[in-house]
C-alpha cells in the first residue's frame, strides 16, 4: 500500500483593496495553488462555509515540484522558533506566489491565442461576405 501525503493551507490576507484567500495544496511533493477573492473581511463562519461548500470546486494550478520541503529539525527548541516565525510571517509562501504567477501567465497566453484565432475567423468571415457581395454585383443583382 502506498502512502499518500496531502496537506492544505488556507491563508487569508488583505492586499490593500480586497481580502484574498490563497489555498496551497501539497500532495506528494507537488504544490498546487488557488486564489479566492473574498471582497469584504470574511468572518470565521464565512471561511468555514467556503471550506465546506466550495473546496471541491476550486480551480488549482498545475502542480509544480516542491523541492524545498522543510526538513525536520531534531531540536524541539528550533522547531518552536521555526513555528513562531511561520505564524508571524504574513502573506503567502514564495512557492505559492510563483505557482500563481505561472498559472496567470498560462491563462494569459491561452487567452491571447484564443483572441488571435477569433480575430482570424472574423477576418475570414468579412472576406467571404465581401467576396459574395462582389459576385452578386458582377451578376447584376
Amino acid at each position: 500500500m502506498r502512502k499518500v501525503s496531502v496537506s492544505s493551507t488556507l491563508t487569508v490576507f488583505h492586499d490593500g483593496q480586497f481580502w484574498v484567500g490563497v489555498i496551497e495544496r501539497n500532495e506528494n511533493g507537488q504544490l498546487a495553488v488557488s486564489k479566492n477573492l473574498f471582497g469584504a473581511e470574511p468572518s470565521n463562519e464565512e471561511i468555514f462555509r467556503f471550506v465546506v461548500e466550495k473546496w471541491q470546486d476550486l480551480d488549482f494550478s498545475e502542480p509544480i515540484a516542491d523541492s524545498e520541503l522543510p526538513k525536520k529539525a531534531a531540536n524541539p527548541k528550533r522547531r518552536m522558533r521555526e513555528a513562531s516565525k511561520a505564524v508571524k510571517r504574513c502573506g503567502v509562501s514564495t512557492k505559492a506566489q510563483q505557482a500563481l504567477s505561472q498559472e496567470r501567465e498560462s491563462r494569459k497566453a491561452k487567452a491571447k491565442s484564443d483572441n488571435a484565432e477569433r480575430q482570424q475567423l472574423l477576418k475570414d468571415q468579412r472576406f467571404e461576405r465581401k467576396k459574395a457581395k462582389r459576385k452578386q454585383k458582377k451578376k447584376g443583382k
